[in-house]
């Protein structure tokens, strides 16, 4: 299998896709990347000729319908990825989708039902990239007694700065384009389910403080949707508590990472400076800890998507299955602060036909 031919088509060619998943999937041999299809004809031509593309399309619809691929990645917006997802793996393409999964939970378990319909198919999630240099040191660790037992989790997405309102609109301040999605959360929330699992309980707080912002391509004001500041406070299936902060307006805040607490340790990841942190119980301070090369992860997305279709390896970040989890906690975020009422998960209310 691992001579396994992959042709792959492209459906939205934004800056994550233009850095990562291009070049990773071209670094591949074996693997060729025969068409794109971006929001425009000049665009997907320009992309086309900046990586040697021969074939472009106008409809995305095409592209899929084409039996010159086998394989698909879609880099759009949350709020195409359930159409576009599903009609892939209808059309018989494996397929790797950016993250945000979807615009809210049912678009996910939608696009998760797709999926376990064709089990053939290798059904990708762009994952959390945030935590890869760590993931694996936290777990042995943890797994180890390193904490104890657990009794809570702290991160905090903050990206420092004031509420700047002359900041352009942004598709992620649109609820019609990005859903239920709100900044950086679900990214952290999928990293944190790596080393303590899912949440079980989710009460939040959500603010928009910048109401509106210009839109670049028709000069007008528009109405943010999205909040650019949320607090939650969740239990956690194995009994610890958390808690998140997400903000975009929080100035001079410190650095965005996350705390684990147990009984006998602490374990402290600094996403600005790269570092894990560790103190036991008798220390006086945090210290450094070294990540040896073999358990310090790093960025492979491309080549585990084509490892799990050429039957090489199992696919790990991120299936569906974990995706729709960080969705739904997504949706009880929005609900728990729209309604001012704790939201249990998982969610029992959503019906997928």
């Amino acid at each position: 299998m691992s001579a396994q031919p992959i042709k792959v088509g492209l459906i939205g060619a934004g800056g994550n896709t233009r850095s990562r998943h291009i070049p990773g999937l071209q670094a591949i041999p074996g693997v060729e990347i025969v068409s794109v299809c971006n929001r425009s004809r000049e665009s997907s031509q320009r992309v086309a000729d900046e990586f040697g593309i021969p074939q472009i399309y106008e409809d995305w619809r095409a592209l899929l319908a084409a039996d010159d691929i086998n394989a698909v990645v879609i880099g759009t917006w949350p709020y195409t990825h359930c159409e576009m997802t599903c009609a892939a793996l209808e059309a018989g393409k494996h397929v790797q989708c950016e993250a945000r999964m979807a615009m809210n939970a049912t678009e996910a378990h939608t696009m998760l039902k797709a999926s376990q319909a064709h089990p053939n198919l290798v059904a990708q999630i762009v994952p959390s990239p945030l935590t890869f240099k760590v993931d694996t040191m936290i777990q042995e660790l943890m797994a180890d007694g390193y904490i104890g037992d657990l009794i809570g989790l702290k991160v905090r997405g903050t990206v420092a700065g004031f509420a700047n309102p002359d900041e352009p609109l942004h598709w992620r301040h649109q609820k019609s384009l990005s859903g239920m999605n709100i900044q950086n959360m679900g990214i952290w929330y999928e990293a944190s389910m790596r080393w303590v699992g899912p949440a079980s309980r989710v009460y939040a707080i959500a603010r928009v403080c910048v109401g509106q912002r210009r839109d670049a391509s028709t000069g007008q004001m528009r109405t943010v949707d999205v909040p650019d500041y949320v607090e939650i406070v969740a239990d956690l299936e194995n009994g610890g508590v958390a808690t998140y902060e997400f903000s975009a307006v929080s100035g001079l805040a410190p650095s965005p990472g996350a705390w684990i607490f147990g009984t006998t340790g602490t374990l402290h990841y600094d996403h600005n400076r790269q570092t894990l942190y560790g103190g036991k119980v008798g220390d006086s301070e945090l210290k450094a800890i070294d990540i040896p090369a073999d358990k310090a992860g790093s960025w492979r997305v491309e080549a585990e998507f084509v490892g799990a279709i050429r039957d090489q390896e199992k696919l790990q970040l991120t299936d569906f299955t974990t995706s729709t989890k960080y969705m739904e906690f997504t949706e009880a975020v929005a609900r728990s602060a729209a309604s001012g009422q704790a939201i249990s998960l998982p969610l029992t209310d959503i019906n997928v036909s």
